[in-house]
This record gives C-alpha cells, sequence and structure tokens, in this order.
C-alpha cells in the first residue's frame, strides 16, 4: 500500500468492486447506489479494487468513473480463519461484518451439534449469500482491498485438525494458531470434538457467541499483526 494515497482513500467517498481498476466500470446496482444514496457529486472520489489487491482512485464524472491515481496493489495478508456456528436473528451478520473490519481472511459457516437455528438447503444457501454480501460491504467500509472469503458449510467432522477450538477454561497458548472454531449459542457438545483437538481460551467470561467470535478474530489478527509489539509480530 502507497502510504502518501492513504488518506485519500481514507476520505474517498466509498470504495466500489470492478473488474478493472484501470478501467473501473461500475456494476448497476453500484453505480445506483453511488447516484441515488450517496447522492456522489461530480468530481467526488471513490476507490475502486478487484478484490484480488489491485486499486486505484477514481473521480465521479457524468457518465461513469474516471481514474485519477496509477493502480497500486496491497500485499495480500497472512491468512485468518474463523469457523462461525450460525446465529439467531442479525447477530451471526453481525459478527462477520466485524470479523471482517478487523482482518480476518476467511469466514467458514460451522454446523454443529446444538445449533440453535435451522441451517440446510435454501436457508443454508441464503445466510451464505448473504454473509459473502456483508463481508463484500464491509470490506469496502474498511477500504480491504482483499476480498474476503466465505466458504460453504462444513461439519465438525470436517473442520481441519490444525484449526483450534475456543472452549472456555482452555489455555491460553495461541502460538501458532490461525484458525479457531467458535460454537453456537448453546456451546459444543460434550463429545462433539475428538480430545486431541486443540483448545484455546478467549478469557474467564461466558462470552456470546457472536462476542467470542469478535474475541478470536481480534486475538487471531493482532498476533498475525504484531498490534502493540515493536519487535515485530508474535508468529514469525
Amino acid at each position: 500500500m502507497s502510504l502518501d494515497q492513504w488518506p485519500r482513500r481514507v476520505a474517498a467517498l466509498a470504495q466500489f468492486r470492478v473488474d478493472d481498476p484501470s478501467a473501473p466500470i461500475l456494476r448497476a446496482d453500484d453505480e445506483h447506489h453511488l447516484r441515488r444514496v450517496l447522492r456522489a457529486r461530480e468530481g467526488e472520489e471513490v476507490v475502486v479494487t478487484n478484490g484480488g489487491g489491485d486499486w486505484a482512485l477514481a473521480r465521479v464524472v457524468a457518465d461513469g468513473l474516471e481514474r485519477v491515481s496509477d493502480v497500486d496493489a496491497d500485499p495480500a495478508p497472512t491468512p485468518v480463519t474463523i469457523y462461525l456456528a450460525p446465529l439467531k436473528g442479525d447477530r451471526g451478520d453481525w459478527a462477520v461484518a466485524k470479523a471482517t473490519e478487523i482482518g480476518v481472511t476467511r469466514i467458514v459457516p460451522l454446523i454443529s451439534a446444538r445449533l440453535a437455528v435451522k441451517f440446510r438447503g435454501e436457508t443454508a444457501a441464503r445466510v451464505v449469500s448473504r454473509w459473502r454480501r456483508i463481508a463484500g460491504e464491509a470490506a469496502g467500509q474498511c477500504r480491504r482491498t482483499h476480498d474476503v472469503l466465505v466458504d460453504e458449510p462444513v461439519g465438525v467432522l470436517q473442520v481441519p485438525d490444525d484449526v483450534a477450538i475456543a472452549d472456555i477454561g482452555s489455555g491460553d497458548d495461541w502460538s501458532g494458531v490461525h484458525a479457531v472454531a467458535i460454537g453456537p449459542e448453546g456451546g459444543w457438545e460434550p463429545g462433539e470434538w475428538d480430545e486431541t483437538r486443540r483448545r484455546v481460551s478467549l478469557g474467564s467470561s461466558v462470552l456470546r457467541a457472536e462476542t467470542a467470535a469478535l474475541a478470536a478474530a481480534v486475538t487471531l489478527v493482532a498476533r498475525r499483526d504484531g498490534w502493540g509489539v515493536t519487535s515485530g509480530p508474535a508468529d514469525g
């Protein structure tokens, strides 16, 4: 990222996903949002990105957008993943948005034993589609230029062995952890996970599931990016 361009990126009216930042063309719904919802005026700037790290600044003109900067590329962040059991109401949506804002790179819907919501067939497909839309909107809001991947749902038995599970009363050693599974409102079913599965703690409080997801996201990204560490990230 060009740091000298960062203030302009922050000050830009919005960020939009386009196929080619070098010649940005907005999709019809984004054009409507820019003109009718944001009420953009000619000359105002937006950020355009292809979702793969390439981005540019563009100016609103009468018939579309005009690129006003070189196309730059943000480096891909080191992957960190949250496996998230779907939650009641909009709590899962909130968790997806906040995990995206924090810097998680991948979110996987997790089908666990104590799901309190119906999550199969068309309902599951709608939730996944909504999470993808929410992640895209949140990425644009915080000027992320690499798409957040929202996977298809998986069951507990499909979760890779190197994924830790958040479990109250577990150890506080997060070294080497890059993916964490967060359970549903009712917590994990006894025996749901193999006894050899690594467990990590999110503190001594009993957290709501969406709060646990946010706490895990912060912990993973803070370790990845070395927040508060002057000599470099905690994990090399």
